[in-house]
């Protein structure tokens, strides 16, 4: 294969580029490369690419060269230009070839302007341009934003204050939203609690930024002058944003399957979660095992004489029980045991008819959880909490048993997403909720008032 070398002492990175046009070889026969929509665009932008061209060939060291000697003399404001004694002074820490090296690519390549009659360098309108858009992307990227959608919301408030929106920007921001909603569905669908957490925190911070966008979004879809393609792209966002939102009776149903199903270990209040979670706090999770074992495992072994005199007492054994088999055993008496209730069926019970309580409660106002789950210790707080989410269950309730009677109180459970601190005993600290008697016992309580407060127009029914 032939190519072009670069001269003696010339650096690599300033070698020219290849001349000709061999884009056209990468097309089909008959097909022209300015034909195509994007050739044609990307080809017309040719000095802003070349400039990032010119910052990013090579490796990764060379970049970071390039970009910090570039960022240096561009964030100089007192003046417009440099002398190279100023540029010297100011990058000192540098070799003087290998800033000699950057000066001239930086120069060959219109980021850097040489001022031949004055002798200065001057940092060109394109290498700020370049600069300003590399410090929007990193300056986006610092920040805790794991739903990457901000610096693409922020392209499109820009570019509509501007009145210079393109259809392009909108496809990238509506791409990104359909991204976030397959992901949060297949972490819905996954099953795994700790996929589902962290993905609702990702959403959470997701329709932030939908919040923040919504007017960009109006202003776009209400501005007449707008073609009809940014006005469709505009609408699909708005759709795309609905579906979004509307996820979180998804992750709330989700939650509270998984809160159902959740082992709990005894009655130490401890379930299948804590322990995923104190695992997960270590790295080495075989050291848990040293000094477990204080001596090591014997096995045992049998030499094939014992396991035949083993062998032969069976087979004798059951040659003699074959006389008594013939007959039917002597008829026994059953004996009579008295059953013990089990001390956590009637805790259970008596807790039941502490929730029934609540629905006597005056003028229907809601109450704290925290007065239906204590006084207790915190195992029985747990044991209590985690059956909760059973309330209007309509599976649970068509079945027999407490945890049905459970299921038929009527009550509602509504939980906020914080922690109250209690410090009550054993309880530090539960997730804020209130109990209020369930709507339909509301509406017959209404209806049966309205009944009794006309008489007369029962009587004449």
């Amino acid at each position: 294969m032939t190519g072009i070398q670069p001269a003696p002492g010339l650096p690599a990175e300033a070698a020219p580029a290849i001349e000709g046009d061999a884009l056209q070889q990468h097309f089909q026969t008959g097909v022209a490369a300015d034909d195509i929509e994007q050739i044609f665009l990307l080809k017309r932008a040719q000095p802003v690419l070349q400039a990032f061209s010119a910052l990013f060939h090579g490796g990764f060291e060379h970049v970071l060269l390039r970009l910090s000697v570039l960022r240096e003399l561009a964030a100089e404001t007192e003046s417009a230009c440099f002398t190279r004694a100023d540029i010297n002074l100011r990058l000192a820490f540098l070799l003087p070839d290998s800033l000699e090296t950057v000066l001239s690519r930086l120069r060959s390549h219109q980021l850097l302007a040489w001022d031949a009659a004055q002798s200065v360098y001057r940092v060109t309108p394109m290498a700020r341009n370049v600069l300003a858009a590399l410090d929007g992307l990193l300056r986006v990227e610092q920040g805790d934003d794991q739903a990457e959608v901000g610096f693409l919301l922020s392209q499109v408030a820009g570019a509509q204050v501007m009145g210079g929106v393109s259809v392009e920007q909108l496809q990238h921001l509506l791409a990104r939203l359909v991204d976030l909603t397959e992901e949060f569905r297949d972490a819905i669908a996954s099953g795994s609690e700790f996929r589902l957490r962290s993905a609702q925190v990702k959403w959470h911070m997701a329709c932030d930024w939908v919040e923040k966008g919504s007017q960009v979004i109006q202003a776009i879809t209400g501005d007449p002058q707008a073609d009809s393609a940014t006005h469709r792209a505009a609408q699909a966002i708005g759709r795309a944003q609905s579906a979004l939102l509307n996820m979180q009776g998804m992750f709330s149903r989700a939650l509270n399957q998984i809160e159902r199903q959740r082992v709990h270990l005894g009655q130490s209040g401890l379930s299948t979660t804590d322990i995923k979670l104190w695992l997960l706090q270590h790295d080495d999770l075989a050291g848990l095992a040293d000094g477990a074992l204080s001596c090591a495992v014997a096995p045992l072994f049998m030499t094939p004489a014992e396991m035949i005199d083993v062998a032969e007492t069976e087979l004798l054994s059951d040659k003699h029980d074959d006389g008594a088999r013939l007959g039917l055993p002597d008829g026994m008496d059953a004996p009579v045991t008295l059953a013990e209730q089990d001390p956590m069926a009637r805790e259970l019970d008596d807790w039941l008819g502490k929730l029934a309580s609540f629905t006597d409660m005056a003028g229907n106002a809601p109450a704290p959880v925290e007065q239906a789950l204590l006084p207790a210790n915190f195992a029985l707080a747990s044991y209590r909490a985690s059956l909760l989410p059973l309330l209007g269950d309509p599976n649970e309730a068509s079945l027999q048993g407490p945890t049905a009677r459970l299921a038929r109180l009527p009550l509602d459970l509504h939980l906020q997403d914080e922690l109250q601190p209690l410090a009550q005993g054993e309880v530090a600290a539960m997730t804020r909720a209130t109990l209020s008697p369930a709507a339909r016992l509301s509406a017959l309580a209404a209806e049966l008032e309205t009944i009794l407060a006309s008489p007369q127009e029962v009587s004449d029914e």
